[in-house]
Order: structure tokens, then C-alpha cells, then sequence
């Protein structure tokens, strides 16, 4: 995929999610910006203290990213929570109940 040029600044978002409140900020950046750096420079740490911009997991549109990944026009920078619960461990919680995910929702 390519991507146009940018001569100057540009803007991309940062989003943020918990059960209870979602955010999305709009950051305006420059070529060569990193995602760490659009996470610092959106200050969403200062309204969301758990999030540390140099452990936290980032993904762009749904993709997983580094921190020193380049941002181009338009992107959104996702910063991921940390999972509750094993998805491995809950399988095996599962399968040692005796329960079986079925396929489809749908009544056997």
C-alpha cells in the first residue's frame, strides 16, 4: 500500500478503550513520527494513569505496531489493555468443566 507524501503536518488518532469509557484523540503530526511519540504527544497517559507509552502494547488500525513504528496520514494508533485472562487457560478451565464451545450459536 502506498502512501501519499506528506509535505507538513497531518493528523491521526489515538484510541484508548475500557469496558466503562472509550477515547479517541486527534494528534497533529509530522513525517517521521513514531507511534510512542503520538502516545506521548496525545497525553492520554495523564487521563488514563495504567498506561506506560514505553510498555504499553499499540497496534495501527487493528494491526500490531511497535513503538517505533512510523505513522502516515490518517492512522490510528490503538493502545491495548492487557488481557484478564489466558485465552489457553480458559480453554483448559473449560475443557476440564466438560464444556464444548459450540459452533455457530446455534441450537445442536
Amino acid at each position: 500500500m502506498r502512501y501519499p507524501v506528506p509535505s507538513e503536518h497531518f493528523d491521526i488518532e489515538v484510541a484508548y478503550a475500557k469496558p466503562e469509557e472509550q477515547v479517541i484523540l486527534t494528534v497533529t503530526a509530522e513525517p517521521g513520527m513514531t507511534v510512542q511519540q503520538a502516545v506521548e504527544r496525545s497525553r492520554i497517559a495523564e487521563r488514563f494513569p495504567e498506561i506506560d507509552p514505553a510498555s504499553a502494547k499499540y497496534g495501527v488500525f487493528g494491526k500490531a505496531a511497535k513503538g517505533d513504528a512510523p505513522l502516515h496520514p490518517g492512522d490510528r494508533v490503538e493502545i491495548y489493555r492487557p488481557l484478564i485472562a489466558d485465552p489457553k487457560e480458559a480453554r483448559k478451565k473449560r475443557a476440564a468443566e466438560g464444556k464444548q464451545l459450540k459452533k455457530g450459536g446455534g441450537e445442536s
